[in-house]
């Protein structure tokens, strides 16, 4: 689960799609061993804030029910959000990504998992060690071994 749809989502139509999009292809396919298309992506928003700012309160609560609605359709056993945004606007709190990580939260019955959002990780690559770890944490959680280099 991400934020909102930046300037590529809102032109093709599809969540993650740029630099960021690529680096969680990566993540997904070579860290998880998993296709992109067999895992759910979706955002907290569904429209992009102007000048692509930081989602306010009322947009989240706007859409709110949209992606409740997603997940009571899909009824995922896990979700994982991906930065700060996606996470505390799910979780209702305003505790920052880097306490929130390396451990599961509940959402209705649902394991949350908090990382870095991959844009985050980009500007930021010493970062993505601790998301390789929210990772393994996930796949030991659903019983998968990270695939082998």
């Amino acid at each position: 689960m991400g934020e909102a749809p930046g300037y590529d989502e809102d032109k093709q139509g599809e969540p993650f799609v740029g630099a960021a999009g690529q680096l969680l292809t990566k993540i997904i396919e070579n860290g998880m061993g998993l296709r992109r298309d067999d895992v759910y992506i979706l955002n907290t928003l569904k429209c992009r804030p102007p000048q692509n700012r930081t989602p306010e309160p009322a947009e989240v609560a706007n859409c709110r029910g949209f992606f409740e609605q997603q997940l009571d359709i899909l009824q995922p056993e896990y979700l994982v959000c991906l930065g700060a945004v996606a996470a505390q606007n799910l979780l209702e709190t305003t505790v920052a990504v880097g306490r929130l990580r390396g451990k599961f939260h509940d959402y209705r019955g649902i394991k949350v998992l908090v990382t870095y959002h991959p844009a985050y990780l980009l500007r930021n690559p010493e970062e993505k060690r601790k998301t390789w770890d929210d990772i393994k944490l996930l796949l030991a959680d659903m019983g998968l071994d990270p695939p082998k280099k």
